[in-house]
C-alpha cells in the first residue's frame, strides 16, 4: 500500500501483542498464586476461590487489559480515573484514523468503529452495515473494516454451516460478528459504569451477555492459536456463540453470562453433529456432565490444558 517502500521477506519475526488477558492481569495485581492455582487444573481448590475469582473478574470486565489502564488502577485503585484513561485512548484511536487512514474513508472507519456497541447489543449479534447508515452496502464499508481489523482494533469472527475439519473451509463470509480488542474498551464505549460490576451481576446479565462473549473471545485469541468462529442454523433459530478447531477436534463453546444453565443451542448443535467435546462457559463452577463440560468464565484462558 506504501509505494516505495520495502520488505525484508523471509528475515522478519512476528510477535503478536494484545492487551493484557484475565491471567496477566491477576499477575499484575500480585495473584501469582491464583493463576498458578487456575493452571494446575485443581478444580476442587479452585471452586473454594471462586467468589474471589468472580469478583476479579468483575473488575477486569470493566478495567480490561490495556496496560496504561491496569497500571493507573494497580497505584490508585481509582475507577473514575479508569475510565478517564479509557476515554482518552479511544479519541486518540479516532485520532489516529486520521493520521494513518485514506482521507477518503476516515468518516466510514469512525462510523463502523462507533457503531459496534450497537451491533453486539441486538439478539442476533451478526453484523448488518444497515445498522452502520441507513442503505448501507458492504462494498461501501469493507475498506474500512479491514483497516480495522489489519491495526488489531477489531476482532472478524466469520460464520460456519458445517462442522467438518477444517472450519476455515466452511466459512460464510457474509455472516460475521465483530468484536472491539478489549472488554474495558467495549465497557467505556458502552458507557457502563462502575457501579454496575461492584454491587452485584447486573452487568454480566445485562447488555445481552455481550461483554462476556467479548471476554472469551479475547481469553481465546490471546491464550491460543485455535482458529475461532461462530455457527447458527441455516433458519438462524439455533446459534453458538463460538466454535474452535483443536486439533482433530470442532469444539462448540456456549457462553453464559449468569448461573443460568440452560444450553438450547448447544443441545441442537452436538445433537446435529455429535461432538465429542461440548463446552459451556459461566459462573458456574468446573463439572463435567454427560454430554458438557461447564468451565468456570475466569479459566476459560487455560482451554487448551482443560481439554487436554
Amino acid at each position: 500500500m506504501h509505494r516505495g517502500t520495502s520488505f525484508p521477506v523471509g528475515k522478519v519475526d512476528f510477535l503478536d501483542l494484545f492487551p493484557l488477558n484475565f491471567f496477566e492481569f491477576l499477575n499484575a495485581l500480585g495473584e501469582d498464586d491464583l493463576v498458578k492455582l487456575i493452571k494446575s487444573n485443581d478444580y476442587e481448590l479452585i471452586k473454594v476461590f471462586s467468589s474471589k475469582f468472580i469478583d476479579y473478574l468483575k473488575q477486569y470486565l470493566y478495567i480490561g487489559g490495556m496496560p496504561e489502564v491496569v497500571n493507573a488502577f494497580i497505584h490508585n485503585k481509582d475507577y473514575n480515573e479508569v475510565r478517564e484513561i479509557q476515554n482518552k485512548l479511544l479519541i486518540d484511536y479516532e485520532q489516529d484514523f486520521s493520521k494513518h487512514a485514506p482521507n477518503n474513508i476516515v468518516p466510514r472507519i469512525r462510523a463502523l468503529w462507533n457503531n459496534i456497541p450497537t451491533q453486539l447489543s441486538k439478539e442476533n449479534k451478526k453484523f448488518i452495515y444497515g445498522l452502520v447508515k441507513e442503505g448501507a452496502r458492504a462494498r461501501e464499508y469493507e475498506t474500512a473494516l479491514a483497516w480495522l481489523i489489519d491495526c488489531g482494533l477489531i476482532y472478524q469472527i466469520n460464520r460456519v454451516n458445517d462442522c467438518k475439519i477444517p472450519l476455515a473451509a466452511y466459512q460464510d463470509f457474509n455472516s460475521f460478528k465483530l468484536y472491539l480488542l478489549d472488554p474495558g474498551l467495549l465497557c467505556a464505549m458502552a458507557k457502563i459504569d462502575s457501579s454496575s460490576i461492584l454491587e452485584g451481576n447486573e452487568l454480566l446479565v445485562e447488555f445481552k451477555g455481550s461483554l462476556t462473549e467479548q471476554f472469551v473471545l479475547t481469553e481465546l485469541k490471546s491464550n491460543t492459536d485455535v482458529p475461532i468462529f461462530y455457527w447458527s442454523s441455516d433458519k438462524g433459530i439455533a446459534k453458538l456463540d463460538y466454535i474452535i478447531q483443536l486439533g482433530k477436534n470442532n469444539i462448540p463453546i456456549e457462553v453464559k453470562s449468569s448461573e443460568n444453565l440452560q444450553a438450547k443451542s448447544l443441545k441442537t448443535f452436538v445433537e446435529k453433529y455429535n461432538t465429542k467435546i461440548n463446552i459451556r462457559t459461566s459462573l458456574s463452577d468446573y463439572r463435567e456432565e454427560e454430554w458438557l463440560t461447564n468451565i468456570p468464565l475466569y479459566i476459560i484462558g487455560n482451554i487448551e490444558n482443560i481439554i487436554k
